[in-house]
């Protein structure tokens, strides 16, 4: 079973996808990843949204229980939605709380910055491991004027490379990286005891992230940092299309789809 400290002490590069469901949550499982990340990135993903931003706690907590309960080994870390965090500090701990306590997540992913270095370190005093991200961090897509790469120049980098160490040295027990230079997380993971998880962010972290949608092929876009690993949408909409077929014709629901009671024959 994978676990906080776990990851810190594994030789190997980490694997960690997205789910926000049991069935998915239980493949993925099952294919041996080592961390579910129960994504704000649902909104995009599987609930409709224009972006990460209207997801709320009520429905983070919902699909991160679904997918504890369907999961045996992976490591379940359960995002913090926009607002959930940052606001008010007492808060803030007690929304991770009750991810770790009624969700049965085994840690909190923070969109991280300058304001969430004294509250993960207060989060991690009590008991509520916390993954910082840094980066691309698309809850800021408001103020960041859009998804594009972050770090790409002298200052930009070097804030990240200390805001990394700084949540290190705040108890933060993995970094997410997205969208930076390659070069830029290279350094970072080079710095750093603690492992990084890269989106976006080139070869040299500690471990890989991607979202679901992306990896198995079942969106009709995909970000060019990411890589489809199957075709999950044209097999849904192959099979949905033989569905359709089968019950126009008559084919199903075939003899064997069916059972008669002979004791109801009178009935009309």
């Amino acid at each position: 079973m994978t676990t906080t400290r776990g990851l810190r002490d594994r030789d190997e590069p980490i694997t960690m996808l997205t789910a926000y469901d049991a069935p998915t949550a239980a493949v993925v499982d099952e294919a041996g990843i080592d961390v579910i990340l129960v994504g704000d990135s649902m909104g995009n993903a599987v609930l409709g949204y224009d972006s990460t931003l209207p997801v709320t706690m009520a429905e983070v907590e919902s699909r991160t229980a679904a997918v504890a309960r369907a999961t045996e080994d992976a490591l379940v870390v359960a995002d913090m939605p926009f607002l959930s965090f940052g606001v008010d500090e007492a808060e803030s701990v007690r929304n991770a709380g009750e991810l770790l306590k009624e969700a049965n997540a085994d840690a909190v992913k923070i969109e991280s910055g300058p304001h969430t270095v004294e509250m993960t370190r207060r989060m991690t005093d009590i008991g509520i491991p916390v993954m910082a991200h840094l980066g691309l961090t698309p809850q800021h897509v408001n103020r960041l004027g859009g998804y594009a790469r972050q770090g790409t120049d002298q200052d930009a980098a070097e804030e990240i490379v200390e805001l990394a160490g700084a949540h290190a040295e705040a108890g933060a027990f993995a970094l997410v990286l997205e969208h930076v230079p390659a070069n830029l997380a290279g350094a970072v993971t080079e710095a750093l005891d603690i492992p990084t998880i890269g989106i976006g962010a080139g070869p040299d972290c500690d471990g890989q992230v991607l979202v679901i949608n992306d990896a198995v092929g079942l969106g009709q876009w995909s970000p060019p940092f990411s890589r489809q690993f199957g075709d999950v949408r044209g097999e849904m909409l192959d099979a949905v299309e033989r569905y359709k077929e089968a019950v126009a014709s008559g084919e199903f629901p075939a003899e064997e789809h069916s059972h008669v009671e002979s004791d109801l024959d009178d009935l009309y």
